[in-house]
């Protein structure tokens, strides 16, 4: 079977590799153009990028596939690669681009979708982070048959996946990364045979995973401190949970909530309750949160103990909840 691959970041390499490793010919990738990155904001490559170029796979990098978009251009030129491989299937994983119907429509087989969640929970492009926000219990990978809609399309394959309690998304993005790949691989085979059958997603619990911006990462400590726990573990590793201290952002790579910990009365939101080997403890609206791998500018992530004998902190101090400049913003 032929296939052409349209993915970016590092959940879709995962799945290229498994394919490519799988024996499936590739003959096309498309992925977002280079972006500036680092600290020298030098061009990169996608890792689907260096990945297709480290094994001889032609890439494309159209910067829209709407013919009568803004960039008419890219689009005609993908159209012609596109025909040109003479594909049976395209795997779209995490690309970043909206696939119009022409696309959806050039290969015979259509085109196949690996989604991080269990449809229709978590359409959308962060369904990863926003499960964790939530307190979802589960998630999983789905591989669907696309279709016009966002994330609407039949689904054809599905397994489950437990979050644990101190899941980030950095690790659970990494299991379901490898059961995407793997479950892609399958589907494809079996389509090969017939023996794929496609459902339609439930009418009912559609929800949308909204990309994170990075304002959401500035931790509001009116909040809860099960809330801010799970969204410290959201967005970990971008875009890190911060909050301000004397005007200094700090930000925050691994916290505990204490549902067993009493919050005095006389506590504010954000203000520091006690600095010891353990961790920080700082009172939310309910509860208390102990911030354990903390972080300062130009620094790197350290453990609490670490990181208070180079950060001055002590009991009455409070966080801010708003964003330094530069900073969550």
């Amino acid at each position: 079977m032929r296939l052409i691959f349209a993915g970016t970041p590092e959940f879709a390499r995962v799945a290229l590799a498994q394919l490519h490793t799988a024996g499936f010919e590739i003959p096309l990738v498309l992925t977002q153009p280079d972006r500036p990155a680092g600290r020298g904001m030098k061009l990169q490559a996608s890792p689907v990028k260096q990945f297709a170029q480290e094994n001889g796979i032609a890439v494309a990098q159209p910067r829209s596939l709407r013919l009568d978009g803004k960039f008419p251009e890219d689009a005609a030129a993908a159209l012609l690669a596109i025909e040109a491989a003479r594909a049976d299937a395209m795997v779209v994983a995490a690309y970043g681009l909206i696939l119009p119907q022409w696309v959806l429509d050039a290969p015979p087989l259509g085109c196949f979708n690996i989604h991080a969640s269990l449809l229709p929970r978590w359409r959308g492009a962060a369904p990863i982070h926003r499960a964790i926000e939530a307190g979802d219990a589960e998630t999983g990978i789905i591989i669907m048959q696309m279709d016009a809609g966002l994330d609407t399309g039949d689904m054809l394959l599905l397994e489950k996946l437990a979050i644990s309690p101190d899941d980030t998304t950095a690790t659970l993005h990494d299991r379901l990364a490898a059961v995407g790949g793997r479950m892609i691989v399958k589907a494809l085979e079996l389509t090969s045979s017939g023996e794929l059958v496609a459902r339609k997603q439930p009418e009912s619990g559609v929800n949308y995973a909204n990309k994170i911006e990075k304002n959401e990462a500035v931790i509001d400590w009116a909040a809860s401190s099960a809330l801010i726990e799970r969204r410290v573990r959201a967005f970990n590793p971008f875009p890190v949970a911060v909050s301000t201290l004397a005007g200094v952002p700090v930000k925050f790579w691994q916290v505990t909530a204490l549902g067993n910990t009493a919050r005095p009365e006389s506590a504010v939101p954000g203000q520091i309750l006690a600095v010891g080997p353990e961790g920080v403890d700082i009172a939310a609206r309910q509860g208390v949160v102990r911030a354990t791998r903390l972080q300062k500018p130009g620094g790197k992530p350290l453990e609490a103990a670490e990181f208070v004998r180079g950060f001055a902190m002590q009991p009455g101090m409070v966080f801010q909840s708003t964003a330094v400049k530069g900073e969550g913003s």
